[in-house]
């Protein structure tokens, strides 16, 4: 799930937090949070915005707890070397926190605060597998621009859904960067076309059988 720029931007030409997407798009996030038994977002993105995106609408969350689910999904951030600043309002948030980390990094005494479990990390497939395993099969990813592109590389994202904001960043920060996927042409079906609030559309793609 991403909010893009019409030219494709996930955020302004220096850098940083875009602030893409409006009321519409942030109750579509937010569903996909509620069903989700899990979110994934780089640390790049993380360091960006400082947060992670919680579940408000009080119909959401009441139908979480109705089904036995904590309030928010656990949030299982891929950093490879484990950095991240202490400091992030992140490690604050109401939410249990799992770090994907590059298994190289990782020993027997590795221990990173502010995570409640590691996972070690060496490749897309055995990962998801192994977070299958440990009950994590519906996994909401929220950004960014690297991660989401390792995903589709690795033919590891189902579902595609990118929201289209009415506005033009430029810069060099495209949501899937250049030369991501090498020569590989993956075909996507469209499932769902919605205006929403604000002048922002969601297009909702399912990937296609063989790609």
């Amino acid at each position: 799930m991403l909010a893009v720029s019409l030219d494709g931007r996930l955020a302004p030409a220096e850098g940083g937090a875009a602030q893409l997407g409006g009321r519409g798009d942030r109750r579509r996030l937010e569903d996909a949070l509620a069903w989700a038994d899990a979110a994934l977002v780089g640390a790049q993105t993380l360091r960006s915005h400082g947060t992670s995106c919680l579940i408000h609408a009080a119909d959401l969350l009441r139908h979480r707890r109705q089904m036995g689910l904590p309030p928010q999904p656990p949030v299982l951030v891929w950093s490879r070397s484990g950095i991240l600043p202490a400091d992030l309002p992140f490690f604050r948030q109401p939410f249990e926190r799992w770090l994907l980390m590059d298994a190289a990094q990782i020993s027997s005494s590795t221990e990173v605060k502010g995570f409640g479990k590691i996972v070690p990390f060496d490749a897309w497939p055995p990962v998801l597998a192994r977070l299958g395993a440990l009950g994590l099969r519906r996994i909401a990813v929220l950004g960014g621009g690297r991660l989401a592109a390792a995903l589709v590389a690795a033919g590891a994202l189902d579902e595609l859904q990118l929201t289209l904001c009415p506005t033009l960043l430029g810069g060099e920060h495209l949501w899937l960067p250049l030369n991501a996927l090498g020569d590989r042409a993956i075909r996507w079906r469209l499932v769902e076309r919605a205006q929403l609030e604000g002048g922002d559309q969601l297009l909702r793609y399912e990937r296609r059988s063989g790609t």
